[in-house]
């Protein structure tokens, strides 16, 4: 029985290519697990795969929101859930791709979404305006520490969500959160890292590419689709940091040196939270025999 297999790891490991070379090799189509890939137009930033880098490989839940819409972990969990089962369903074996750790771990886990409340939430983002994520995050070690643990003190949305959860459910936030387990669908996890100083520099590489390719222009177009006002596209990396630099009539160049050290810090957030994963087999992104290597583990 064919079972899915999940490509993830750090931004600039070589995730997308492997997914493709394992499609290829197994007949099976990719489903995209990169939260801002979902948006509409943000091509360049985002490094999404061309037409041609996809070799006639199917690719799923790309392009599915416009900029003004707010990402939900919810929903791609719903919808990935329903592509992959559809996949199958047909025969064909799943590739899910892509560094959002949140993501991935929604459609592999038991991962619930309590309901929300707009006045609790809007109270507690008020006073995390007032008094700061810190002082926040202490609130929430003291009614939840498995929750507090999980969340890094910088982390505002985060955190208050887990207050509001805490608030209007009664129940620790840690509840909802997924148990160990074997992966939804006897999926085989597999991480592509590379050494922290070579990342590093294909980081800076990627970035110089994506100015060079238009990312400013690209930017430029989406404001106006409505790029100021989407709460989630709005910060993506990169676009953050364009658009501040057109706010402030600044150097791009400057922009360009922002969105690479966002981005190491980034992939060092990445890092930390796939290395947490005991299901996980890692693999060197520099191994020119990965697919081969991966297939042997998956037992395809």
């Amino acid at each position: 029985m064919r079972t899915a297999i999940a490509v993830v790891g750090p931004t600039a490991t070589g995730k997308s290519e492997l997914a493709v070379r394992l499609a290829l090799q197994l007949g099976g189509e990719v489903v995209n697990a990169d939260a801002m890939q979902l948006y509409r137009g943000m091509d360049i930033g985002t490094a999404k795969v061309t037409a041609e880098e996809r070799r006639g490989v199917p690719h799923h839940l790309l392009d599915v929101l416009e900029v003004t819409e707010t990402a939900s972990v919810a929903a791609y969990q719903r919808d990935a859930r329903a592509v992959i089962e559809r996949l199958l369903a047909a025969g064909k074996v799943p590739v899910l791709a892509g560094g959002s750790g949140l993501y991935v771990q929604a459609v592999l886990d038991d991962l619930r979404f309590p309901g929300t409340d707009p006045a609790v939430r809007a109270r507690l983002e008020a006073e995390a305006t007032q008094i700061g994520p810190v002082e926040m995050h202490a609130r929430l070690r003291s009614l939840d520490p498995v929750a507090a643990e999980a969340i890094l003190p910088s982390n505002t949305r985060r955190i208050v969500r887990a207050l509001e959860v805490i608030e209007i459910t009664g129940e620790p936030f840690s509840a909802s959160m997924p148990k160990p387990g074997p992966a939804r669908y006897g999926t085989v996890m597999i991480g592509i890292d590379r050494d922290v100083e070579e990342l590093d520099r294909r980081v800076d590489t990627r970035v110089d590419r994506m100015f060079a390719a238009g990312l400013v222009d690209e930017v430029r177009a989406l404001i106006g689709r409505g790029l100021r006002e989407g709460k989630t596209a709005s910060r993506a990396l990169g676009y953050q940091q364009v658009l501040e630099a057109l706010d402030a009539d600044s150097d791009f160049d400057a922009a360009a040196a922002a969105t690479k050290q966002a981005t190491r810090r980034f992939v060092r957030r990445q890092r930390s939270w796939f290395r947490r994963d005991g299901r996980i087999h890692w693999f060197s992104g520099n191994d020119h025999d990965v697919a081969e290597r991966v297939l042997s583990v998956a037992g395809q």
